[in-house]
């Protein structure tokens, strides 16, 4: 979740339609210029008793920030707490309950972002080894109730946790407990964007089901694949979601804009605080009457963080965002960004996707939405089909278009070979939380401590 480091008070005020259409209209970029983003969570435990560590104690969530330092890392402060770095591998910042998040930086190559998130794993593992801690490669705490769980010392969750409760049952479970991949990807022109977003809401659910992961609530099986996926279907109905509208003739950046402005404000950052604003109106404050700033206007910088309170399956600002997959271990980390890039980026294979989705109806893709939580691959399509049938059409029209890059590492290989875990997952027709439950049945004899060892 982004992290404001300063108010902006030279910002322009908003005061026409096209400033709320800018964010979008200005990350256009030719195809020479695409790149990838790469987003990922860790939950952090300590190796004594798996517990989460708070954010003061010692070895805990400040002192882990604080000696990545020597790593090149510069601190962000709030309050006067450390509550995020950046570098030249882009942002580390803090979620809700002290999980830890790479917002990696824009690359070029699938190679670059794999080593990114290499050089990332390998930094906090060295500093987890010195201060007794751990992470776990899950899309949720498999162990931990709500009441467990540290709170982070950042302003805007402390107005997002009174809010939670009032517009769902789920979501302050989505904050504390749960844990994500996302990947970031541009696009060339409003038309480009439109079809990018379309095929990758579509397919979703296949994301969803490749890297589900959560399989535990509180330390046993909670009966579904991915829980995290199933706490967005009762945390906020007016935030989340498939978006039928993208689906819609004529979309594009003004009907996201219209979509923007009727999801309920959060928060205003002004003077190094954030102000409560939750389930107020923007449209109120372009017109000079938010309760919390009366006769004020907005600031591009306030829409733009209102840009970051939406969470449907993918969210739209300056890139596109794929938000539907669960936390996991360094090979799906690289996986991830992968299965969409090789979708994506390359027009064959995007038109083949586009192919592969247009003819579904919105009431089947809702209704997808809806079962891949439980079922994973056996989640239904129309037709009598299953994910199950088409995630290999799927993979095989990514690893063309990666192959259609033609990215190659320093020793001449491309990029294909970041879908091979997908692959598997597909050849074997189990998905990793079908994997950690035949462990839980089987090995582990419902010993749960055991996923500790072996899940990053």
């Amino acid at each position: 979740m982004s992290t404001r480091q300063a108010s902006d008070a030279n910002d322009p005020i908003i005061d026409s339609r096209d400033q709320l259409v800018e964010p979008m209209a200005k990350g256009e970029k030719p195809k020479a210029s695409w790149r990838i983003g790469t987003e990922h969570e860790k939950l952090v435990y300590r190796r004594s008793d798996h517990a989460a560590p708070s954010y003061d104690e010692p070895g805990g969530i400040r002192d882990i920030l604080l000696q990545m330092r020597e790593f090149g890392w510069r601190p962000v402060e709030e309050g006067g707490k450390v509550i995020a770095l950046t570098g030249p591998d882009g942002a580390v910042s803090l979620e809700p309950a002290g999980q830890l998040e790479l917002s990696g930086a824009p690359l070029e190559t699938l190679h670059e972002t794999c080593a990114e998130t290499g050089r990332h794993l390998d930094q906090v593992k060295a500093i987890g080894d010195r201060c007794g801690v751990g992470f776990l490669g899950l899309g949720m705490w498999p162990d931990k109730t709500r009441a467990e769980l540290p709170i982070m010392p950042k302003g805007r969750y402390e107005i997002m946790m009174r809010h939670m409760p009032r517009v769902g049952t789920l979501g302050l479970d989505m904050m504390l407990r749960t844990c994500t991949i996302q990947t970031n990807l541009d696009y060339s022109s409003e038309a480009d964007m439109a079809q990018k977003f379309r095929v990758s809401l579509a397919l979703q659910p296949l994301a969803t089901a490749l890297f589900a992961n959560s399989p535990f609530t509180e330390g046993k099986p909670n009966g579904y694949l991915s829980y995290r996926s199933h706490i967005w279907s009762d945390t906020d109905p007016q935030r989340t979601g498939m978006l039928p509208f993208v689906f819609e003739d004529g979309f594009g950046y003004e009907r996201y804009v219209d979509y923007m402005l009727d999801v309920p404000m959060y928060f205003v950052f002004r003077d190094g605080r954030y102000i409560d604003a939750s389930g107020l109106s923007f449209r109120d404050f372009l017109d000079g009457n938010l309760s919390v700033l009366p006769g004020e206007k907005p600031r591009q910088s306030d829409w733009w963080d209102h840009l970051s309170t939406a969470f449907p399956e993918v969210r739209l600002k300056s890139f596109l965002e794929m938000r539907g997959a669960d936390g996991g271990p360094w090979n799906r980390i690289c996986a991830l960004p992968a299965l969409w890039v090789g979708l994506l980026y390359d027009q064959g294979a995007l038109d083949a996707a586009w192919d592969l989705v247009k003819d579904w109806t919105m009431d089947e893709r809702e209704a997808l939405r809806n079962a891949v939580p439980k079922l994973g691959l056996d989640a239904p399509l129309g037709g009598g089909r299953t994910l199950r049938d088409i995630a290999p059409e799927a993979l095989r029209i990514a690893r063309a278009g990666l192959a259609a890059r033609g990215k190659l590492s320093s020793g001449g290989d491309n990029e294909t070979g970041f879908l091979s875990p997908l692959e598997d997952i597909v050849a074997s027709g189990k998905v990793p939380a079908q994997r950690l439950l035949d462990l839980y049945h089987g090995e582990w004899a419902g010993d749960l401590t055991r996923v500790y060892e072996e899940s990053f």
